[in-house]
């Protein structure tokens, strides 16, 4: 053979180790990070907006003063390095990490925080009521900022910990964008804060770009840029995923899909506040108790939640996520068919409607469940979709269902956050107005004790009275499931944060 021919099948064999080697890696640019958005954003303001699926962004771009460490519902410091609170519970003093610049340029110290604070407690903005209890807040210097509050409250650090929590914004961009409205217009679509990543590019409906912040204070973050697509089709996103043109799908993958994902991808979850739970409305059949045990027979999540959900659900403990409380005594459902079936047949015909919060596949699912199971004991029960938003106006409505499907999950750690938030006299989600005053003296005696194993017992037993007169039944935890490219890891999910929500700052 001559060296022409041996050096041709040389080139071919080196050609062919090459792009064995090339195919056999997980196709991923290494130097950014692709994760979609379902849902466009409607508000980058940090202080003006509920949103779930762009949290992560939001989060990378601000920080606040403490926050979750990942993983866990512990505190621990962001922007401030330290903090004392004083012994009557009323006053915070937070010693603020030096060096910290702006991405807008100028530096990060207690004025500007400050300055912050202010804007969302007196803004008349959406996330004012985390600072509904603040009397006032002051830099004692360059580095050390007091909060003092009304009245003792407990959750206050859960609540500035918050993926909602109280975020640091430019002072110096606030004044140069201000129109009569904090600045508000410009921040929707603008940022300038201390985090991890850089927001580079907003394009509506379109795309969205994080770069890397390479003056960050903290360690700097794997990724130099995060691209974030709007990809309203979850098929499409599957689809992209398995292609290689994504690398996550952060949020919505069929779970009876996730034992057939392939090898090239990974699936990561974690324990969430994702809690299902039905409301009842006052003068549905589940007021008279004989119906409400029988609905309770069929509905016990035991018998449904494993095939909704595969092995990434939990049973309900009580009207609180397990993550925030593990209950000593947990709530039982009746599980005696024959007489669920006998009490129905006397009180014949039991009628259910259940609105679900949203069409969400997650709703689906437990609905159809639902209804084959109360079938089963001789209820005939319907179910359908609210239009957006139609769940937060049910106790004004002319026409309500009999039962609400909906996820009452707590913006922050705190059970406070959780019973002041959907079940107390006053609370702002209390969907359709209900309380007991048994139970919101139980709720604000607890909300004041820092005494940790008082303050559960306390709120276990305030919830267990909120099921037993069926105000709430809660159904089961769902958690949060990411699938993705193999080629990532430490996605720094939260229990705290919405469903999806990756660390931009931790993942490599």
């Amino acid at each position: 053979m001559s060296w022409d021919k041996l050096a041709v099948r040389a080139a071919r064999l080196v050609a062919c180790i090459l792009a064995i080697t090339f195919f056999a890696q997980p196709a991923f640019p290494q130097d950014a990070l692709r994760v979609p958005y379902l849902v466009d954003i409607s508000t980058f303001d940090p202080d003006n907006g509920f949103e779930i699926g762009s949290m992560s962004a939001i989060n990378s771009v601000y920080e606040g003063l403490v926050r979750y460490k990942a993983g866990t519902i512990e505190v621990v410091g962001q922007l401030a390095r330290s903090w004392e609170v004083s012994d009557d519970g009323r006053e915070y003093t937070f010693h603020l990490v030096s060096g910290v610049k702006f991405h807008g340029g100028g530096d990060m110290v207690a004025e500007a925080v400050v300055k912050s604070l202010e804007r969302r407690r007196n803004g008349a903005l959406a996330l004012s009521y985390f600072l509904a209890n603040v009397e006032r807040t002051e830099a004692i210097d360059q580095l050390t900022v007091r909060i003092v509050l009304k009245r003792a409250q407990p959750s206050f650090l859960d609540s500035l910990a918050s993926p909602w929590g109280p975020k640091v914004i430019s002072p110096r961009a606030i004044s140069e964008h201000e129109a009569n409205d904090k600045a508000t217009q410009w921040l929707n679509e603008h940022a300038d804060g201390t985090g991890p990543y850089i927001l580079s590019e907003f394009h509506r409906g379109d795309r969205y770009v994080l770069t890397r912040n390479e003056a960050y204070w903290g360690p700097k973050s794997h990724f130099s840029e995060i691209q974030l697509p709007v990809i309203p089709d979850l098929s499409q996103q599957i689809l992209q995923l398995q292609a290689g043109d994504i690398d996550a799908v952060p949020t919505g993958y069929p779970f009876a899909q996730l034992a057939g994902v392939p090898p090239s991808l990974r699936i990561s979850s974690a324990a969430s506040v994702t809690l299902y739970t039905l409301f009842a409305n006052a003068g549905s059949p589940l007021d008279d108790p004989e119906i409400r045990e029988a609905v309770l027979t069929a509905i016990n999540p035991a018998n449904w939640a494993a095939d909704a959900f595969g092995g990434y659900a939990t049973v309900a403990k009580s009207i609180y996520p397990r993550v925030i409380i593990d209950p000593a005594s947990p709530i039982v459902f009746p599980t005696n068919f024959e007489d669920a079936r006998v009490s129905i047949s006397r009180k014949d015909p039991v009628n259910l409607t259940i609105a679900l919060h949203s069409a969400s596949p997650g709703y689906q699912r437990i609905a159809g469940h639902l209804i084959a199971q109360l079938a089963s004991i001789g209820i005939k029960a319907t179910a359908y979709p609210l239009p957006q938003g139609a769940a937060f106006n049910l106790r004004t409505a002319e026409t309500k269902p009999d039962l609400l499907l909906t996820i009452a999950g707590p913006d922050a750690a705190h059970p406070e956050n959780q019973a002041k938030a959907f079940f107390t006299k006053d609370a702002p989600i209390n969907f359709f107005g209900r309380f007991l005053d048994e139970a919101d003296h139980l709720f604000d005696e607890a909300g004041s004790t820092n005494d940790i194993p008082l303050r559960n017992a306390l709120y276990e037993q305030a919830g267990k009275m909120i099921f037993e007169a069926g105000i709430a039944i809660p159904l089961v935890e769902v958690d949060d499931v990411v699938v993705h490219s193999s080629a990532i890891r430490d996605l720094g999910l939260i229990p705290v944060y919405p469903p999806g929500n990756i660390d931009f700052g931790s993942v490599r």
